[in-house]
């Protein structure tokens, strides 16, 4: 006798079952409105990808490619499911020459990273990301930002949004005497100093060579006090004016302007080494969600290093929507278990009540239907377990008279009306 299967997940993956997968779609959709009020146009590509595109010396880099799934199909070709939206992007542009700048997209769906397993941290998850291609302005990573800003108050959320720059940061290397070989690696020990605290980082500093004077440095530059303004002006003050400092004090000005709250921390260096300019991410103040629920930057070199020509400058932002769903859940008590407007009850022939279930369709209502013939009392058991919020019963002395009985499942009322009026009702 064949052993019993035991059914679990992959490790780092989940189900979603309907009650929570109406939520994650309302999130979606508030985000795909938020995109588009700003002119962002939708873009789909495919999980699997080449390998040697994913791969790529200007694409994610080493750090990433630890934790890319990397397959083979039957010709023996090497590929890799995606493991952000950004580098396929990149490919699109690369492959679509007729494309007009500035090229402002959406993309949602699911990435994959064979990472650490922990609350809010998966191996198969979905970003939902909107790009700006063809701009240096800092009025698009303003736009990006502000966006993020949106989006977060859209769904219930106060966001704390942190910005930074690649380039400021390694201005602060070279000031410190960093050699240009191990800049990349400093600023990626110094990204994990909010999660991990400063010995940590400085005994991984000491491990790739940076000395302790050094290291001592570049904590004094960057654990500057005060204002934003104050902060930037202090670094400025280290290590001198820099396009670096120039961007960001642009950027600074514009999200002022618009009255976008957000903190400057010259440490925060995002993980991925394609970013070349600004960077940001937003993190949610009153959730058990302490991962990043929103991150990006400037990208200006990918497109133009997968094409080897032309110049392609871009700035984009990715929304975690797992990481988002789970800080919903928090806040919500009772979920819809369906998307269910109205349950039908056919009483006696059930026939004549497949004409009115149509006509309540094509109105829009999303309508059930009983098609086990179960009986008035499992029916109404069945949709008070859904929380389908109204029942109509279609019985032969509502048919006869053209109406149907509908009951308010929360006050228990019940009223005898016709299909056009239910409809209104339900639209009301």
């Amino acid at each position: 006798m064949p052993a019993k299967l035991e059914l679990m997940n992959a490790r780092g993956t989940r189900d979603t079952l309907p009650a929570e997968q109406i939520v994650k779609e309302k999130i979606a959709a508030v985000l795909k409105e938020t995109f588009e009020l700003y002119g962002f146009s939708p873009l789909e590509t495919p999980i699997l990808e080449r390998y040697d595109i994913l791969s790529a010396k200007y694409a994610g880099g080493e750090e990433i490619l630890k934790e890319t799934f990397r397959l083979h199909d039957q010709g023996k070709r090497e590929l890799g499911l995606r493991y952000d939206l950004t580098v396929p992007l990149a490919r699109v542009i690369g492959m679509n020459p007729q494309l007009k700048m500035p090229f402002k997209r959406y993309a949602m769906g699911y990435v994959f990273r064979d990472g650490p397993v922990s609350l809010a941290r998966y191996r198969q998850f979905t970003q939902c990301d909107i790009d700006i291609v063809g701009s240096r302005a800092m009025a698009a990573d303003a736009e990006c930002i502000t966006i993020a800003h949106d989006a977060f108050r859209n769904l219930g959320f106060d966001a704390l949004i942190r910005i930074s720059s690649r380039k400021l940061l390694s201005d602060i290397m070279e000031k410190a005497g960093i050699p240009q070989s191990r800049r990349e690696g400093a600023i990626l020990s110094i990204d994990k100093l909010e999660r991990f605290g400063k010995g940590t980082v400085e005994k991984e500093l000491e491990e790739k060579g940076i000395s302790k004077e050094a290291a001592a440095g570049i904590f004094s530059i960057i654990g500057q006090s005060g204002s934003n303004a104050e902060k930037l002006a202090a670094i400025v003050k280290e290590i001198g004016e820099s396009e670096g400092s120039r961007e960001l004090k642009d950027l600074m000005e514009l999200l002022d302007a618009l009255k976008i709250s957000y903190d400057f921390d010259p440490s925060l260096a995002r993980g991925l080494s394609y970013y070349t300019g600004t960077i940001f991410e937003a993190f949610l103040k009153e959730s058990k969600v302490k991962s990043a629920v929103c991150s990006g930057g400037r990208w200006d070199n990918l497109i133009g290093e997968f094409l080897g020509r032309g110049d392609f400058p871009a700035v984009g932002l990715s929304f975690g929507l797992d990481r988002i769903f789970d800080a919903c859940m928090e806040k919500k008590k009772d979920t819809p278990k369906t998307v269910t407007q109205l349950y039908l009850i056919p009483i006696g022939n059930q026939k004549d009540a497949y004409p009115i279930a149509r006509q309540l369709r094509e109105k829009g209502i999303k309508t059930e239907m009983d098609l086990n013939q179960r009986g008035v009392t499992k029916n109404l058991k069945y949709a008070s377990s859904l929380g389908i919020p109204f029942v109509a019963f279609a019985g032969e002395d509502e048919l006869r008279q053209k109406k149907l009985k509908l009951r308010n499942m929360m006050s228990g009322a019940e009223e005898l009306l016709l299909v056009q009026d239910i409809i209104r009702k339900l639209k009301s």
